[in-house]
């Protein structure tokens, strides 16, 4: 099945073509490097894995809850609309907002694809172009993922919000060669971050839970990469670059935060668009969400030495100045962790399936030998 035959509403064109400008750079100096890079390059190496297999794609998933959502944090909880609506009715609801979100996650995830491949061309340093290439694999495999979990197990997708892709033009266009560190690694890839671990965190779904958790492994490396490589490229700048940078984090800040509330969802409902707009702004469950979407992106703006007054005012408008001194390596190391108990949780359970195959078929001898005896 195509996949224009799964979008709620069509996608636009088939391809969106953004115009490239920056400068492709070739370094001649092919020994030494940075030693901290080139250890993350050897980790992105060693880390490769295959969705195929390190993922149970077996586990069955109800797509009328795919992701166990309660109640109480769908939208239209308490509302009118809610009242009216019939239990299938709440179900779709629940299909079209784990649509909605692994949808942004997907399209997300091309786009990191896409920057990263765009870091190997225009970042001057060889240790940077080494490890994006190992970054751009791993995009790849985390779109691969979670378009197989959309087209498989929920069996819909969304067109990309207008304001990601907005975002993404944004950074692809720039023509400076850190834009795409600062606009995917910083902000898109830091609030994806974000939703990831509130529904990895929160989902009682062993399937996306997996899904999360082993793309969350990898994403902690990126992090880590943009952190190195814009740290030291942001202590050469001048006040005035560095402010430039500053108004492109704010706006993105406030972009995301404004406008990826879902309200495409109500209006798949029937509900128009402002009164969805009205009713997504009255969530609590969005309020939170909003505060936590931000505990991945300001420490690390904070980290890389944006930190001037405007961007501080920015932050203590939204209410997530405080974040700034949150620990990312902490959390970072948290992300890999979680993942690898995953991994040892299922080895286990595989051993112990081991187990008792042999046994059974050891039982199953015995008696087979006792009938030939008797």
């Amino acid at each position: 099945m195509s996949t224009h035959e799964l979008y709620t509403t069509a996608p636009g064109e088939g391809v969106w073509q953004v115009p490239a400008t920056g400068s492709a750079r070739f370094g001649w100096e092919y020994d030494g490097g940075r030693e901290r890079l080139l250890a993350l390059y050897r980790k992105g190496k060693d880390k490769q894995w295959d969705g195929a297999k390190r993922i149970d794609w077996g586990i069955e998933v109800d797509p009328y809850d795919p992701l166990g959502t309660p109640d109480e944090v769908l939208t239209l909880y308490g509302t009118r609309h809610w009242d009216r609506m019939t239990d299938r009715d709440k179900g779709e609801l629940r299909r079209h907002y784990s649509a909605w979100n692994f949808s942004q996650f997907l399209h997300g995830e091309q786009g990191a694809m896409v920057c990263a491949a765009r870091i190997v061309e225009s970042v001057p340093d060889l240790d940077a172009k080494f490890y994006s290439a190992t970054q751009t694999m791993d995009e790849a495999r985390h779109a691969e993922i979670f378009g197989r979990f959309l087209h498989e197990k929920v069996g819909m997708l969304y067109p990309i919000n207008d304001s990601l892709q907005g975002l993404l033009g944004d950074t692809l266009r720039d023509s400076r060669w850190d834009m795409p560190y600062l606009g995917m690694q910083v902000l898109i890839e830091g609030l994806a971050l974000a939703a990831f671990g509130m529904i990895r965190d929160t989902t009682d779904k062993p399937l996306p839970k997996q899904i999360l958790a082993y793309v969350m492994q990898d994403e902690a490396r990126h992090v880590a990469f943009g952190r190195m490589a814009l740290r030291d490229y942001y202590k050469q700048l001048t006040d005035a670059e560095l402010r430039e940078r500053e108004e492109f984090v704010i706006e993105g800040c406030y972009l995301m935060r404004d406008r990826l509330r879902g309200v495409e969802v109500l209006e798949n409902f029937g509900i128009p668009r402002r009164e969805a707009e009205e009713y997504s702004e009255q969530s609590e469950f969005l309020h939170l969400f909003r505060k936590l979407l931000f505990s991945r992106i300001v420490p690390c703006v904070k980290d890389i030495g944006l930190w001037g007054e405007r961007l501080q005012k920015a932050y203590l408008d939204m209410g997530v100045f405080d974040m700034g001194d949150a620990n990312l390596d902490l959390l970072m190391s948290q992300d890999e962790e979680l993942a690898e108990s995953l991994d040892r949780e299922r080895f286990a359970a595989e051993e112990q399936e081991r187990v008792a195959e042999v046994a059974a078929a050891v039982r199953e001898g015995a008696k087979e030998a006792e009938g030939a005896a008797g």
